[in-house]
């Protein structure tokens, strides 16, 4: 016969460790699209942007190679502006943006593995992007400001020497 305690617990000590696993690339810098963007606030109430990160090209392409957040705070400043810089976005003064104006940006990213043990017990795995893990795409030098008389010739009488 069993007594009953109010204080008595019934737990399930027969299953493994169990992991959710949401690492889809290994760690390595990609080639990343911003393909979405959720907004929200931290705990503290400060706005975030959960940035969803997909590679762009290679051997993963198509692939989500993490989530990352943007916090709106005095202390996130500094890595909101790296992360605009990096997607060739306003990064000084007072900006004003939308996430819309994020979806479709690309940029270099790291990422590398992540795991956390959530409140129930169960270990997530998944890639983090570190602080300074953006960097801007290279891009072809403006040849705009080039002389435009190049290929042309010149009136010796121009010359001031």
């Amino acid at each position: 016969m069993t007594h009953s305690h109010p204080d008595s617990m019934e737990f399930d000590l027969n299953g493994g460790d169990q992991a959710t696993d949401f690492i889809t690339v290994p760690q390595g810098v990609y080639l990343c699209e911003i393909s979405d963007v959720r907004v929200g606030k931290t705990r503290a109430g400060d706005p975030r942007w959960g940035i969803r990160l997909i590679v762009a090209e290679g051997e993963f392409v198509g692939r989500q190679a993490a989530w990352d957040g943007l916090v709106f705070s005095v202390r996130g400043r500094a890595r909101i502006r790296r992360v605009l810089a990096a997607l060739g976005l306003p990064n000084d003064g007072v900006v004003q943006i939308s996430p819309d104006e994020l979806r479709g940006r690309r940029a270099f990213v790291e990422v590398r593995p992540s795991e956390y043990t959530g409140s129930d017990g169960i270990t997530i795995r998944r890639n983090e992007v570190p602080y300074d893990g953006y960097r801007a795409i290279e891009t072809e030098p403006d040849r705009s400001s080039e002389n435009s008389r190049t290929g042309t010739e010149v009136d010796a009488s121009e010359i001031p020497f």
